[in-house]
């Protein structure tokens, strides 16, 4: 628990929330867009959670802010103002740490093993990952869990298998996939039988793709009963034509000439 000496609590307008300084790279901003774009759709009526992507967070007003690729935080308003988020000030969360950080690895670290692991434990973080994606010899994804204030060995999340998250009632892991029309490997939610969740992206083509089978069905049963509507009106025709045959043969049996039955209006 982080004590503060300060009578007074800078607000988010007094404090720093830009220091021009770009992400790493791409991939570090589109990995943690890619989670949070998926949440924004599995969690569309919840209201009590926030990611946030390379955002200021303040554990103490006189230290300066600490800003992960992404974080997670459970329990504190969705929307904070029309203005929104400037930075995350535990202060005016209620205290509430991000439940998870997210940090995303060049080639070369920038601090996430060690000065950014203290301060993640310090502040109360509960899951800390990690994501090297050019880390070869052990899995490029760990997970480190806060336990008795510090963070033991890391969980290393296998290719393809989700590690379950309790408290978030999610799973995280990584498998290859679309988004943004770039195939690599993502981060990934999942359910808590593996099962990945879809990203907007993919939902909507998921959606595009039921809403094209329906129209074909649709087309397919018109153009069906149009076949059967033209095979009936078929039937019935053959039908009068026969029965128009029998008349004019019962009429001929009765000595009606060709010339008769033109003027009743009969062609045989």
């Amino acid at each position: 628990m982080v004590h503060y000496l300060s009578t007074r609590l800078p607000t988010a307008e007094e404090l720093p929330y830009s220091d021009d300084t770009p992400v790493d790279s791409e991939l570090q901003d589109l990995v943690a867009h890619l989670l949070r774009d998926t949440l924004a759709a599995i969690w569309a009526e919840r209201h009590d959670w926030f990611f946030g992507i390379d955002m200021g967070v303040y554990y103490h007003p006189e230290k300066p802010a600490i800003v992960p690729d992404g974080f997670l935080s459970l329990g504190v308003q969705r929307i904070l103002g029309e203005r929104l988020r400037l930075s995350y000030l535990l202060w005016a969360e209620n205290y509430i740490p991000p439940i998870l950080t997210l940090e995303v690895v060049s080639k070369t670290p920038g601090g996430e093993y060690k000065r950014k692991k203290r301060e993640y434990a310090r502040m109360g973080v509960l899951y800390y990952v990690i994501y090297a994606p050019d880390r070869r010899r052990k899995p490029p994804l760990e997970v480190y869990k806060l336990q008795n204030n510090t963070y033991e060995q890391p969980e290393l999340v296998p290719f393809g298998s989700p590690l379950w998250l309790p408290e978030i009632n999610l799973g995280i892991g990584r498998e290859r996939g679309m988004y943004q029309g770039i195939e690599r490997e993502w981060l990934y939610w999942y359910d808590e039988e593996g099962n990945r969740y879809l990203t907007p992206e993919e939902k909507a083509k998921e959606a595009q793709l039921e809403a094209n089978k329906r129209v074909e069905e649709a087309q397919l049963e018109a153009n069906k009963r149009v076949g059967e509507a033209q095979l009936e009106a078929n039937k019935r025709v053959g039908e009068a034509q026969l029965e128009m045959q029998n008349l004019i043969a019962k009429l001929r049996e009765q000595g009606l000439t060709s010339e008769q039955l033109k003027a009743l209006g009969i062609d045989d």
